[in-house]
Formats: structure tokens, C-alpha cells, sequence
């Protein structure tokens, strides 16, 4: 019986180990972090072994093939170990799609991927199609192929995921943007990651389609460069307008969300949707929860969570659909990030930055210097203040009396919120619990 071990606990890792079992394979599940005790009670209830805190080489190295959770790097020295003596490592995604026929319609981009994944998957609905949502958003893919069975599945891809991907195919791949970010995760070459990112476009055939941002300067560069066997469907503002609707009509505010609302109509159009469906959800969908999500108004001041934001074109797009003076709520675990990005949307937009993070060093270096160049020029009408805190209690307290009626405060991070919570959820749901105990 050929032996799978699944490294990682979660979501996907669960998911993996119980599509396995139910495959016929000796399975085994192994986490170097504390098992949640939702996925304790899965993989019991299926009768999968498992250990947490730690990772027993005896039980891991005999595998013949790992699923490995996409936060473990290529670099843990286990998997360098796995690699080392030829074992298979792949990702639930891959190891899912072995046992479906279903059509798979695939998202990555630096930012805007959960929305734009979340509305495909929500017009797919409104048309009464047998779908379902997976990868970074919703349950697990094998959990679904093993227990739901459906026709198409709307997928979330990071770059993470799509690494240990080699035979998995998209039926629709879409590809939004391309930003530095994870850089610490791709020996800091901004190429490493691009190179990832276009691996969503792997074993695609011309039966198959690549809809892209055709105005991204890293995509449009890329796409010179690469012979790419898709039927290719790019989009932009210098493209033909695929929408059916006025971008006044549509739900979804801002210049970055007529792009994901194009990239989505395209896909709905390459399904086969009826129009009328695909015009009336772009006007009804709701959005999705920590991306530039209204938590209340306190004193005149609106609050707006977007801590979805963990890198710093997140934060561009954030600052630019910005229309009242602001305070911007930064920081947490730096990914290598070039703050630059945001300094004149900083400038334009901004009268008080508030760092929130257990290093604020590398904010306290940039936003200092550009504090400095700005005081340096003509006399500003209100210059811009820094202030450093190290939890979000204080953050939330300090934007609270740095704010004026009228103005909003911004949580919009820069940063991956690991240094002090459990993911960005966690981020968010603390910031709108302390924004409303105001």
C-alpha cells in the first residue's frame, strides 16, 4: 500500500489526509505546530494517525509521497531531506485534482485574488451552476472532491501553492497583477516570485484560457518573453470594455475593483454565463470581509479594516480609493517590503501614521526620512506625524485621538500579521472589536 504523509495540519492538510485515506492510501499526518482541535476530531472521525508538535523523521522520511502545506517553505530542512533522497512533494491541490474531472477556474495575483475569486464564484452561483470554492478561501479542495463532488471549482492560488504544483491543469487561469511581495520566501529575487506566479499558467493547451492584466508592466514583460499555449484573454482600461455594466453600477468600488470585476466577467463569459446574470451580480455582490470593510463611525470619524492588506500594493490601492483626510494604521511582519510604493499616496492622503508592530524599525527608517523631505520643502497645512506603538490596543487608541471629525482611519497594514496574531482574520475581527468598544 503506497504511503502518504501529509505535513501540516490545516485546512488543506486535513482535507488532503481524509481524500487519501478514502483512496486507499496508508496516510499519516504530521504538524510541528498544536493541531487545532476541529481537525484532531476530522482526522480521528477517520480513523488518520497524526502528531503535533513535532515532525518524526521515522514516520516521514518512508513516505512515497508528501502533501505539504504551503506555508512550510522549501527550505525547512525536512523537506530539503524529502528532496534529497527523491521523494514526490506536492501540493493539495495537485494530489486533489488527480480524482476530478471537474473544470477548474484559477486565481493568483499579489492582490486582489480573494475578491475577485469570491465574485467568479459568486456569478457561477447566481447562474445555478454546481460549484464549488476553494484554495486560500473556503473549505478544502480534496475535502470537497472526496465528500461534494462538483462541476467547477473557483480557486484561490498563492504563490506558495502554485510551487508545489506539476501536473495540475486550469481550465481558466487568471493572473491579476504582479507586486514584490513573500520576497523573504524566494531568496529575495523579485524573478523567483514572478517565475511562481506564472506557473498557474502550467500545462495549459489552447482548448484552455489565460486572462491577464495586459497594462501590468511585470506581466506584459513576462508575456513577451514566454510562448504560452492558452487561448489568451488580456484586460484593461486600453483593452476592450468586457463589462456589461456602467463602473458606476458596479457594487465593487474603486479603480483596482473595475479590474477584478473585468477579469471576472471575462471568466463568467468563458463559461458560458447569460449576460444578464453576470450584469446583475456585479451589482449585487457584497464584497469580501477585511478588504476595505466599513466597521463603524466614532465621533465623525469612519473606520475602515483592511487587514487583508499584508503587502504594500495591497496598501496602494487601499490609500488611493481614500477620499477624506487619513490616518493609516501600518505594520507587522515585514516581507521585505519597499515602502516606497505608497510614499506619495502617503503625502497626498495622510496626516498621521501609526505603526503597529513588534518591529517597527524599518517603518520608523522610511516614513522617518520622508517625514524629514517633506518638512524640508514649502510649509505643509497639516505635515505628517508618526506614531510608534506595539500592539493594536494602543494603535487603535492612538488613530483615536490623532483622527478629526470628518477624517477616516485606515488599517491597512503593509505587513503579514504573524508577530502578533493568528492570520489577518484575526487582525481584523481584534481592530473591529476595539474600534466598536470606543
Amino acid at each position: 500500500m503506497k504511503r502518504i504523509v501529509v505535513l501540516g495540519a490545516g485546512e488543506s492538510g486535513t482535507g488532503a489526509a481524509i481524500l487519501a485515506k478514502e483512496k486507499g492510501f496508508d496516510v499519516f499526518v504530521s504538524d510541528c505546530g498544536t493541531i487545532s482541535e476541529p481537525y484532531r476530531a476530522l482526522l480521528d472521525q477517520n480513523g488518520i494517525p497524526w502528531e503535533d508538535g513535532k515532525h518524526s523523521e521515522e514516520l516521514i522520511l518512508n513516505a512515497d509521497e508528501v502533501i505539504k502545506s504551503p506555508g512550510i517553505p522549501l527550505t525547512a530542512p525536512l523537506i530539503q531531506k524529502l528532496q534529497a533522497q527523491g521523494t514526490s512533494i506536492i501540493s493539495e491541490i495537485e494530489f486533489a485534482a488527480r480524482y476530478t474531472n471537474a473544470k477548474m477556474i484559477c486565481i493568483t495575483g499579489s492582490n486582489g485574488k480573494t475578491t475577485t475569486t469570491s465574485l467568479i464564484f459568486y456569478i457561477l452561483k447566481q447562474a445555478g451552476l454546481n460549484v464549488g470554492l476553494a484554495g486560500n478561501i473556503g473549505n478544502s479542495l480534496a475535502l470537497q472532491v472526496a465528500r461534494e463532488k462538483h462541476d467547477y471549482y473557483v480557486i484561490e492560488l498563492s504563490s506558495f501553492q502554485l510551487d508545489n504544483m506539476y501536473d495540475f491543469k486550469a481550465d481558466i487561469a487568471i493572473l491579476l497583477n504582479i507586486t514584490p511581495d513573500h520576497l523573504d520566501r524566494y531568496d529575495y529575487k523579485f524573478q523567483n516570485y514572478v517565475d511562481a506566479k506564472f506557473r498557474i499558467t502550467r500545462n495549459q493547451t489552447k482548448e484552455d484560457s489565460f486572462i491577464y492584466w495586459a497594462e501590468d508592466p511585470v506581466i506584459d514583460r513576462e508575456m513577451k518573453k514566454l510562448q504560452l499555449g492558452a487561448t489568451l484573454y488580456p484586460y484593461g482600461f486600453t483593452q476592450p470594455n468586457p463589462l456589461p455594466v456602467g463602473e458606476e453600477e458596479l457594487a465593487l468600488k474603486g479603480r483596482h475593483n473595475v479590474l477584478n470585476s473585468m477579469a471576472a466577467t471575462i471568466a463568467a463569459n468563458v463559461v458560458g454565463i447569460k449576460k444578464e446574470v453576470i450584469r446583475e451580480s456585479l451589482m449585487t455582490f457584497q464584497g469580501v470581509d477585511h478588504r476595505l470593510q466599513y466597521v463603524a463611525t466614532v465621533r465623525g470619524v469612519r473606520w475602515i479594516n483592511d487587514s487583508k492588506a499584508t503587502n504594500v500594493n495591497s496598501c496602494w490601492y487601499a490609500l488611493e480609493a481614500m477620499t477624506t483626510p487619513t490616518v493609516l494604521i501600518l505594520g507587522g511582519k515585514d516581507k521585505g517590503n519597499d515602502y516606497s510604493e505608497i510614499d506619495e499616496l502617503v503625502k497626498e492622503k495622510c496626516h498621521t501614521l501609526v505603526f503597529m508592530g513588534l518591529h517597527n524599525e524599518k517603518l520608523r527608517e522610511h516614513f522617518g526620512k520622508l517625514v524629514e523631505s517633506q518638512n524640508g520643502t514649502e510649509p505643509v497645512e497639516r505635515p505628517i506625524q508618526i506614531i510608534d506603538t506595539d500592539n493594536l490596543h494602543d494603535a487603535v487608541q492612538a488613530a483615536y485621538e490623532a483622527a478629526h471629525e470628518g477624517d477616516t482611519v485606515l488599517l491597512s497594514p503593509c505587513c503579514a500579521s504573524f508577530d502578533l496574531f493568528k492570520s489577518y482574520e484575526d487582525r481584523g475581527e481584534q481592530f473591529m472589536a476595539a474600534v466598536r468598544a470606543l
